[in-house]
């Protein structure tokens, strides 16, 4: 079976700048302790971690490197694929609420490796408190300016601000908008989870969204398949094969799981789907939606 990765990290922070991984103290993390990735996650240490699977490409995702600097990681990255030929695509950093977006957007224009940017939106701590950045009006005129570019939209926000989608939709008709970690159900609470299926499906009903199924461990336990399998099951059905993809998040979900026992997981919550839907899952939608080379 083909795996395209569609979502994970490449970072070095002994040369480059990745204020999170190297001050401290440490930020809140939705994992707890996150010491052991605060170091290089390159090309290598991610086949090794493959090692066993048909990992045939690599999406990678900005790495919170400084944003002083919102270009110097995809010009970075633009430089291992000339040395390593690795990644395929990267989810350019950006930040659409500031001056230079429009001078950021122009120099993701130069690079082919770009095929999205993402910019976390201001989130709330919980359902209930009011809109994220995504009502914010600055943020809203960022997102206008990048609707006019070819590049898409990595969005991660907690599932309950999914439904601002309808405001970026009326300065973006057309945008392709990629719903990074499944939406991320962190809360597996009853009324959590029927809260996250609700953003799933009204998130669904939008044309050009696509989502990624990926970044669903928990805090202080390792990842399972008990845990995770209706979470990835609700998440297919909801979007179907066709507009879901399965990523790793590695080397950060490396703090729940092994690739190999998460790819094992989605492999076997997944065994009963058919097989062009399964090929869809695990690389179709990746290489079409990010414009990668048929694989």
């Amino acid at each position: 079976m083909k795996i395209i990765d569609c979502h994970h990290h490449y970072w070095d922070p002994r040369v480059n700048p990745h204020p999170w991984l190297t001050d401290r103290p440490m930020i809140p993390f939705r994992y707890g302790d996150y010491s052991a990735i605060c170091r290089p996650w390159l090309p290598e240490d991610h086949a090794r971690a493959a090692a066993g699977w048909d990992l045939v490409a690599s999406i990678t995702m900005e790495g919170e490197w400084s944003p002083a600097d919102p270009l110097g990681e995809a010009r970075w990255l633009a430089r291992l694929v000339q040395e390593q030929g690795t990644p395929a695509a990267h989810v350019g950093q950006i930040w659409l609420d500031r001056d230079d977006c429009a001078e950021v957007l122009d120099g993701y224009a130069t690079l082919p490796l770009i095929r999205s940017v993402r910019h976390k939106p201001r989130s709330t701590p919980r359902p209930g408190m009011g809109p994220g950045g995504l009502a914010d009006p600055a943020y809203l005129a960022g997102v206008a300016a990048l609707a006019r570019t070819p590049l898409m939209f990595d969005l991660q926000c907690p599932w309950w601000h999914l439904a601002d989608l309808a405001r970026l939709r009326e300065v973006a008709p057309d945008l392709p908008v990629i719903v990074n970690h499944t939406g991320l159900p962190a809360d597996r609470s009853p009324d959590a989870l029927a809260g996250w299926r609700a953003a799933l499906e009204q998130a669904a009903g939008i044309g050009r969204v696509y989502l990624k199924i990926s970044g669903l461990g928990l805090p202080d336990r390792p990842w399972r398949l008990e845990d995770n399998r209706d979470i990835i099951r609700t998440a297919i059905d909801i979007f179907g094969p066709d507009r879901a993809m399965f990523g790793s998040n590695f080397p950060v979900d490396g703090l729940c799981g092994s690739f190999d026992t998460i790819f094992s997981g989605f492999d076997a919550a997944t065994r009963d789907y058919g097989a062009a839907e399964r090929a869809a899952l695990f690389h179709g939608t990746a290489a079409r939606v990010y414009g990668l080379d048929p694989v």
